[in-house]
């Protein structure tokens, strides 16, 4: 089986090497070296998938068959879910690709022979530079149109199959479908806290339900409490029923009046379920168009979640790391060139443990920046930016060395 990316690089990247590097004839050196690197990469790829696969099957498969979703939907399933393992698959097989094929040459001291005749690093790896160069492409235009797709269809078909597989079980009740447990969200625009205890996704009902609004000064005026509000999606407000509404004066906290109500429309309240539900999710788990659909909504109306204040610094760091993330097939290439042809007398198992080392800690050092400008002590770009230019700078500084 011809794999994706051995068409991509069969087709593409001798051509694109034949423009960038203007000889004649594209030397057989490069040839035979991007081709060696090109088979294993193949097959790293395949592994890799499999074990994903592998491992979401131990988690959902069980599920999806519980749900009653029948061959075909579970072989869908893992179609529509495959994208979204790329973001994952391609720096790690890139990396393994690397160190083995690299290995085998300093093993065989092919690349002894290599620099004996004269020739730099550079000249032996630019074949690999081009492919780091054309899988970052590759990655940045699907994580900008296939993997959000992937990720967001996939949850969909999960949680619609949950929600028929409830809806077959409940008798026509529906108060329990799609039911998310204590559903928390602020409104900073329009200064009000919501709290459910219960909110069904199905119908759009919530129960047990608590809404403080504030002034301008953070003194809370207004509290609503009901036993369950609807929202209408006619109308674009919520309704509520067997309600109370309280309010209390703004210096001294205390309450002046009660009123009591069978139902009441709250066209004011114009917070869509939508958008709560999504800002009670993982920022991790978010595609990159819930997190552009977050963002917008928050500048536009001021909502966000309530679980952190530094909400949408998060959410704006996670949105540059998706679109910086492709940087890491260069960086990956950056940084096994050097520590896999490093000199002839080190042992090349210990310029593979080097590599495997920096890769990991690339990406402990992209967590701290990220947490660091989650909470505000720097910008989301600089926090989402910096690792990789740290990481990049160094494996130059590497690299020089060995040229």
């Amino acid at each position: 089986m011809v794999s994706i990316p051995s068409v991509f690089f069969a087709g593409l990247a001798p051509a694109l090497l034949q423009r960038i590097f203007p000889d004649a004839v594209i030397r057989i050196l490069d040839r035979y070296i991007f081709f060696e690197w090109l088979k294993v990469f193949s097959i790293a790829v395949f592994v890799t998938l499999g074990i994903l696969i592998m491992h979401d099957m131990y988690s959902d498969l069980g599920d999806l068959i519980n749900y009653g979703a029948t061959a075909y939907e579970i072989a869908y399933y893992y179609a529509l879910l495959t994208p979204s393992f790329i973001p994952v698959i391609l720096p790690i097989s890139l990396l393994l690709s690397l160190i083995f094929v690299l290995g085998a040459l300093h093993r065989n001291n092919e690349i002894t022979a290599m620099r004996a005749a004269g020739l730099n690093v550079f000249s032996i790896t630019r074949s690999l530079w081009v492919a780091g160069v054309l899988l970052s492409l590759g990655l940045f235009w699907l994580t900008a149109h296939v993997v959000p797709y992937s990720v967001e269809k996939s949850r969909l078909m999960m949680d619609t199959l949950h929600m028929q597989s409830e809806m077959d079980k409940s008798d026509g009740d529906l108060s329990n479908i799609g039911k998310v447990s204590l559903m928390c969200f602020a409104n900073r625009k329009d200064r009000r806290l919501w709290i459910m205890n219960s909110f069904s996704m199905a119908t759009n009902k919530a129960n047990g339900i608590f809404v403080s609004c504030f002034d301008e000064n953070g003194a809370e005026t207004t509290r609503i409490m009901a036993r369950e509000a609807v929202y209408d999606d006619v109308d674009a407000c919520w309704f509520f029923s067997d309600g109370q509404e309280l309010s209390y004066n703004p210096e001294t906290s205390r309450a002046v009046r009660s009123v009591t109500f069978d139902k009441k429309y709250y066209r004011d309240f114009k917070e869509e379920p939508a958008i709560m539900h999504l800002s009670m999710k993982r920022v991790k788990d978010l595609s990159l168009f819930e997190i552009n659909e977050l963002l917008e909504a928050s500048a536009k109306e001021g909502l966000l979640s309530s679980a952190a204040k530094s909400s949408v610094l998060k959410y704006e760091v996670r949105l540059y790391n998706i679109w910086l993330s492709p940087l890491i097939c260069v960086i990956v290439v950056a940084i096994a060139i050097p520590f896999s042809v490093a000199g002839v007398r080190t042992n090349p198992m210990v310029g593979v443990s080097k590599t495997v080392a920096m890769f990991f800690t690339y990406y402990i050092i992209d967590n701290i920046f990220s947490a660091l400008g989650g909470a505000g002590y720097m910008p989301p770009f600089i926090a989402a930016f910096a690792p990789a230019a740290i990481m990049f700078v160094f494996a130059l500084s590497l690299y020089r060395k060995v040229i």
